[in-house]
């Protein structure tokens, strides 16, 4: 297969186990493609993974020293991206795991799109697992969920893209649009992720919820949110949220059985969403005021950039100003067929539009 898949990785200490599981994953990758590890670990951690896979037939380099964003995965994936090889490249965090079907069928894809964004579901399903499962349930109700992976063309990032953002995959897809490149985000294009410990996924709660100062839309629902729960409550009015709470599980449930979702999200993971959506009305108004103290924390910075807009990025590049930019969001169907557009809807970001 004419592909590489680029692996950004970054432990701070020795994980056996997790290495050990890692590393059978690996070896079934460099079986179907050319697999690069982008390894950011302390040296002793290094030399640890090198020890695991040798003899698996990858390629184990550390980042670029001439690298030095914020947010080291990207460190990692510009330096794969820099190397000669493939065009066609996927990029995943260390916890999804690709099967040989989906990577044909992104790989597919990626012969008509300069950019592919699959939907992860957890496996397993642990409670912060579910809870976290809801954001993505409605994000499918709307339009498509963000993964921690991507295809996507070598050539439609030639020089790379700002790791100075905190969402990152955004700014990544944002930079390939901005320069002509279309997405598509298959919602029947399925890659399992593993689930974050419960404490690493209380540490990203306001983190995540700065990522939507890149979507101001979305994010003035969210602080809409807070208000209008107090409103109700002072106002004594608990049917109004009753019905709320309602209105989102169906939302759920909607995200859930598109495209065949009810394979890979159980039943009970849209009970879960107004969960979620509580957690997101308090931490949106936590990042605000994060904002307002120069950026979110991250690695001992504060970061106030979450991404930029499309229309910044081509402005910036030189791009030409008259192009329109196109994702298309596949809905539910058999076979992934983005070559039939009666069977697909689209949304086509104009000059100048943040998305």
């Amino acid at each position: 297969m004419n592909a590489e898949y680029v692996l950004p990785l970054r432990w701070a200490t020795h994980r056996p186990d997790e290495l050990a599981e890692l590393t059978d994953y690996l070896a079934g990758l460099t079986g179907t493609l050319a697999v690069t590890v982008v390894d950011g670990s302390p040296p002793a951690v290094f030399a640890a993974h090198a020890a695991a896979w040798a003899g698996l037939g990858l390629t184990h380099v550390p980042p670029d020293q001439d690298l030095h964003y914020a947010m080291g995965k990207v460190n990692g994936v510009v330096t794969g991206l820099r190397r000669a090889g493939p065009d066609r490249v996927v990029i995943g965090d260390d916890d999804v795991r690709w099967s040989r079907g989906a990577l044909l069928a992104a790989l597919g894809l990626l012969d008509r799109y300069e950019v592919v964004r699959p939907q992860n579901h957890f496996d397993p399903l642990p409670w912060h697992a579910r809870w976290d499962t809801g954001r993505t349930l409605l994000n499918r109700a709307f339009a498509a969920d963000w993964p921690g992976t991507l295809a996507v063309r070598r050539s439609a990032l030639p020089g790379g893209y700002d790791g100075d953002a905190m969402f990152e995959n955004l700014e990544l897809v944002r930079t390939v649009r901005s320069r002509g490149g279309r997405e598509i985000a298959p919602l029947d294009l399925y890659v399992p992720r593993r689930p974050p410990s419960s404490a690493h996924f209380r540490g990203q709660r306001v983190r995540q919820a700065y990522d939507s100062f890149a979507q101001p839309g979305r994010l003035a629902v969210e602080l809409a949110i807070a208000p209008a729960v107090g409103a109700a409550l002072v106002t004594r009015r608990p049917g109004v949220l009753g019905a709320g709470v309602v209105a989102v599980v169906a939302l759920a449930e909607r995200g859930r059985r598109r495209a065949g979702g009810a394979a890979v999200f159980p039943a009970d993971t849209p009970l879960w969403a107004p969960l979620w959506l509580a957690e997101r009305a308090v931490c949106s108004w936590l990042a605000v005021v994060a904002r307002l103290r120069g950026g979110v924390p991250y690695n001992g910075r504060r970061l106030a950039l979450a991404a930029h807009s499309v229309g910044a990025l081509r402005r910036a590049s030189g791009a030409d100003a008259a192009r329109n930019l196109t994702t298309l969001w596949v809905p539910s169907q058999k076979g992934l067929l983005p070559d039939r557009p009666h069977r697909q809807s689209a949304t086509v970001a104009r000059p100048g539009s943040t998305s």
